[in-house]
């Protein structure tokens, strides 16, 4: 995240069961933030909500399994192996696993990243 940025706020609450959810509008954007909610959880993977407010990141890391990044809202610059990667909204990205990769939001964004473990 920058230097001034508020921590990572994390919220974890599953969608209520057997309800249609329009998932860009089930996490706020607030300020110099990065904000998460955690959907789904398994053994076989996870899903996760992110708001980004525009110029926050997430610093160079690595997943033991693949991550989907599917753009709700905005737009992202993904760096996957070195390489960039520009996402906007009803795009998705794959970053495999093993391989390091970072997030930064190009303007506010918001995304669901989902895990699947092998």
């Amino acid at each position: 995240m920058n230097a001034h940025a508020k921590p990572l706020t994390v919220l974890r609450s599953e969608l209520p069961p057997a309800r249609p959810a329009k998932l860009e509008q089930e996490l706020a954007y607030q300020p110099g933030a990065v904000v998460s909610r955690t959907i789904a959880k398994a053994r076989g993977g996870s899903m996760t909500l992110f708001a980004f407010d525009a110029g926050q990141e997430l610093s160079e890391h690595t997943a033991p399994f693949d991550a989907f990044v599917q753009v709700l809202d905005g737009a992202v610059e993904l760096t996957i192996g070195g390489e960039k990667v520009v996402a906007r909204r009803g795009e998705t990205v794959r970053m495999p696993a093993g391989i390091p990769h970072a997030v930064r939001a190009l303007e506010a964004f918001k995304m669901i990243l989902t895990m699947v473990r092998e």
